[in-house]
């Protein structure tokens, strides 16, 4: 028993280090927006953005839908009448196979937003109708930590093909609400309504 102490002791030890240390760690301070109060209005056949939108998607069942030519969240809308949808952690385009738009989403990689002048002719990725719809090039947006349990944005910017053929990109800025509430979706995106790639002056 006496050999034993030692190594109990040295296991101790190395418990209230380790307890200390996951105690030091401060839970990061990650920017938070408040929802953006849907308003819809005709965007126009111009150059949009960049803006910032707040999506309330905290509900477990229902999608939120954005549309870019009216700037905001609809609701209730036509099948055609959308162009992303948010729930919790989840985003989908309107494209795809049990879907009426021609929307996709193409991963741009960790690129600064502004360089992004035009919008690549193809490549863009449908969305997946299934029992937990998604869309596979931004299904991974995030960064989950195990030790703070929150969601953190990864650097990346997506273009995004609109239900009807327009073009946008976009980048995601933030999950949290105001008090640190999860599933307020944060993005960044500029939105081209003439029909043209171009996504910069």
């Amino acid at each position: 028993m006496r050999r034993l102490l030692p190594w109990s002791l040295a296991g101790l030890i190395v418990v209230v280090a380790v307890l200390l240390v996951i105690a030091s760690i401060r839970r990061p301070d990650l920017p938070t927006f408040p929802p953006t109060p849907p308003e819809p209005a005709h965007a126009g056949a111009g150059l949009i953005g960049p803006r910032l939108y707040t999506v309330d998607a905290s509900s477990t069942a229902a999608w939120r839908y954005f549309d870019f030519s009216r700037a905001s969240l609809v609701e209730s809308p036509q099948p055609h009448e959308w162009d992303l949808a948010f729930r919790r952690h989840h985003i989908i385009a309107n494209g795809g196979e049990g879907f009426v738009g021609n929307g996709g989403i193409l991963d741009l990689g960790e690129i600064p937003f502004d360089s992004v002048a035009v919008a690549p002719e193809s490549g863009y990725v449908p969305s997946r109708a299934a029992r937990d719809t998604i869309n596979p090039a931004v299904a991974r947006w995030y960064d989950y930590s195990f030790i703070t349990h929150l969601l953190t944005p990864k650097p990346r910017v997506y273009a995004v093909r609109t239900a009807d053929g327009r073009y946008a990109k976009l980048a995601i800025v933030s999950y949290y609400c105001p008090g640190a509430l999860p599933a307020c979706l944060t993005f960044r995106y500029v939105y081209q309504g003439d029909g043209s790639r171009k996504l910069a002056p």
